[in-house]
């Protein structure tokens, strides 16, 4: 289904790049601006499917964009968010995450947006209430913890990753070529070893590992 987007980026460039995507997939940005502030009205105004922010912007050029997202999910807590970084800030996507609403959320790099259909996936994930966060930064959030991490098998931390990545059994089946099956008694394992205790809902899913992963 086409999704109304309000984008957020202070480069002209990407964000005329982003705008070149996102129409192109067919979907319709009711609103591409510059700055947090012109983001808050954007937003209000046009009541989005999802919105699609860098974090670093004006006006003071630090994350006000991240600080914008926040304050438009606290108004609306069903509003899709899906902020884009320059660079891995663990503390944003914890900021981004620890919002307490099970509608969707996403934290990719920049980088992640020229790989145009990954970019368009993620968009597509977000808005329907999936939580997507970039694979560098899961990467980030496996290596800082050792304990009880090693109690998985090399099979069981890359079952893990792709969980973190917001992946349901049947597509991390796909990318590991293993049988969902197989696949259905790593997760098994994973969240027994890890004393995860939470429902069968992905995007909650995420939710718990990446909060015991921050943790």
């Amino acid at each position: 289904m086409p999704l109304t987007v309000v984008l957020a980026e202070d480069s002209p460039l990407m964000r005329d790049g982003l705008v070149g995507v996102l129409t192109r997939f067919g979907h319709e940005v009711a609103a591409a601006v510059g700055d947090a502030d012109a983001l808050i009205a954007a937003a209000r105004e046009h009541r989005p499917d999802i919105v699609v922010t860098d974090v670093r912007m004006p006006p003071h050029h630090a994350d006000d964009g991240l600080r914008a997202a926040i304050a438009l999910r606290r108004e609306s807590p069903d509003l899709p968010v899906l902020v884009l970084s320059q660079y891995i800030e663990q503390s944003y996507a914890a900021h981004l995450l620890d919002l307490g609403s099970d509608s969707g959320v996403g934290y990719l790099l920049k980088d992640r947006v020229s790989a145009v259909t990954e970019f368009v996936d993620a968009v597509t994930q977000v808005a329907d209430g999936a939580t997507v966060v970039d694979p560098e930064v899961v990467r980030q959030l496996l290596n800082r913890r050792h304990d009880p991490l090693q109690r998985l098998t090399p099979r069981e931390r890359e079952v893990l990753a792709l969980m973190a990545e917001g992946r349901a059994n049947a597509a991390i089946a796909r990318a590991l070529y293993v049988t969902e099956a197989a696949v259905n008694k790593h997760v098994s394992s994973i969240l027994q070893k890890l004393d995860l205790h939470i429902d069968g809902e992905g995007h909650r899913r995420v939710l718990a590992v990446l909060a015991y992963l921050r943790a």
